[in-house]
């Protein structure tokens, strides 16, 4: 996968926006305004797991802890294609579903989320 397919990926999962509060080569993807997914302009991806997940990823050696935001459980990979498309795509989807489970139930409403 690559940043495209990302962007794809992301913009297709429920009440996602796209912003760059970092910059133009920094592409965050948000679900009601929560981060879950950052892309970076060197081509490193950084996203929200479980706690399990966490453990297993950074244990393995498989992920890093994300820079700056390894204390929310966030996993940061040096390159998008460091994995395979569907197992990234499967944690991308998971990531989505973590933040959007966060949001109020009111906010959820408002975004169709229920």
């Amino acid at each position: 996968m690559d940043r495209q397919g990302v962007g794809r990926l992301c913009l297709a999962l429920p009440a996602t926006t796209l912003d760059h509060p970092f910059g133009d080569d920094h592409d965050v993807y948000k679900v009601g305004g929560k981060m879950f997914c950052m892309v970076g302009g060197g081509g490193s991806i950084s996203f929200k797991v479980s706690d399990i997940a966490w453990e297993v990823l950074t244990e393995s050696g498989h992920a890093r802890p994300a820079p700056y935001l390894a204390r929310n459980k966030w996993v940061n990979l040096a390159q998008i294609d460091d994995w395979a498309d569907d197992e990234l795509a499967e944690h991308l989807v998971i990531a989505h579903g973590i933040v959007a489970g966060k949001l109020t139930k009111k906010v959820r409403a408002a975004l169709g989320l229920t």
